[in-house]
């Protein structure tokens, strides 16, 4: 029996995803071989790549002057490669939380790091407002913070190259990725397996990078544009896991039903938050993230938090425990998740605070 899957990442997939791509573990087209097998040099496997790139660019809107990238390291990976090709001076960050001080940190190791703002003082339980300096080399944003759950959802105007990690949030609203320098995230939230990450990065911003810094060819961004992601092995399952999910959102009708869907996934769970005398959000109204969604126990009730997630499991409900570095609950409402998802984690809340009143 399939779970009610609210994972932060990996996270759940749609049924097409999983059930082609069990398929091609098996045999990949009619190749003979599994696609854990086939050679990335292939005709074969070049046709998946193809695909999956060209999905991306139409899914998401990606004008001309942009190369799509599947690389290996996760986004923690960009955290480090981005200062390292691109940080001559100073850049600018926003510190939404867990991922963006990470990223702070990996670029204070080759420059000045200026934090434009954060929300650090109130817990992290909003999105900061901020103004971009226009004498930074880059403006750095964490679009959606998987941990605390804060969002934006605007595309800002900048002056100086926008770069975004949009790791937990990508296809799930309309992007204007004309705005952006660079795009990129991990994949294992809206996109397909873990293993493989995306990045979306202009042509003209490649010309930005440190040209007087030694860049260890894999950590070079021209290295991978030069040979489209092939200049080592690419990590070809997931990138099928990913041609596959794409071909659902587009045949879902697009990132402007994802947001739709989003948004219905999200204010239902909200609701029930704002109106239950036991459980409580995180987050203030304006920053929260229709992808995930953190709660926590009212007053008088916070010793009950082990029971509950051992109620959710007896309900077929899995992955509401809080990230373990703030505790509490934590709902991904990914893309593939659907409302009988949703009614099921707020039938099982629902009835839990009623055994307990």
């Amino acid at each position: 029996m399939r779970k009610h899957i609210f994972n932060a990442g990996p996270c759940k997939l749609p049924d097409s995803t999983l059930k082609n791509t069990a398929a091609a573990v098996l045999e990949f087209g009619n190749t003979g071989q599994s696609i854990m097998e086939v050679s990335h040099r292939s005709a074969d496997f070049q046709a998946v790549y193809d695909e999956a790139v060209a999905l991306f660019k139409e899914v998401l809107n990606i004008p001309e002057g942009y190369h799509v990238l599947f690389l290996g390291g996760g986004a923690s990976m960009q955290f480090c490669m981005i200062p390292f090709n691109f940080l001559k001076t100073k850049a600018a960050y926003v510190n939404t939380g867990t991922w963006s001080t990470a990223a702070i940190k990996e670029a204070k190791l080759w420059g000045e790091v200026q934090v434009v703002a954060s929300s650090e003082a109130d817990g992290f339980t909003y999105y900061p407002e901020f103004t971009i300096p226009s004498d930074v080399d880059y403006m750095h944003i964490t679009s959606n913070n998987t941990i605390r759950g804060t969002e934006i959802f605007k595309d800002p105007d900048s002056p100086v190259p926008l770069l975004a990690d949009m790791s937990s949030d990508i296809c799930s609203r309309p992007v204007d990725v004309s705005k952006y320098a660079m795009i990129y995230g991990g994949c294992q939230k809206n996109l397909g397996p873990a293993g493989v990450t995306f990045v979306i990065i202009k042509d003209e911003f490649l010309k930005h990078v440190v040209a007087d810094r030694p860049i260890p060819t894999m950590l070079k961004y021209q290295t991978h544009v030069d040979k489209d992601s092939m200049y080592n092995t690419p990590p070809c399952i997931n990138i099928f896991g990913v041609k596959e999910t794409l071909k659902w959102v587009k045949e879902m009708g697009g990132v402007k039903v994802m947001e739709e869907l989003a948004i219905e996934r999200a204010n239902a769970i909200y609701n029930e938050l704002e109106n239950s005398k036991m459980f409580r959000p995180v987050v203030k109204e304006g920053s929260r993230s229709r992808m995930n969604i953190p709660f926590l126990l009212r007053e008088g009730y916070e010793s009950l938090e082990k029971e509950f997630l051992d109620f959710c499991k007896q309900k077929n409900i899995v992955g509401v425990k809080g990230h373990r570095s703030v505790g509490g609950f934590r709902a991904s409402t990914y893309n593939a998740c659907t409302m009988d998802d949703v009614n099921a984690l707020i039938s099982a809340m629902r009835e839990f605070e009623a055994a307990h009143k």
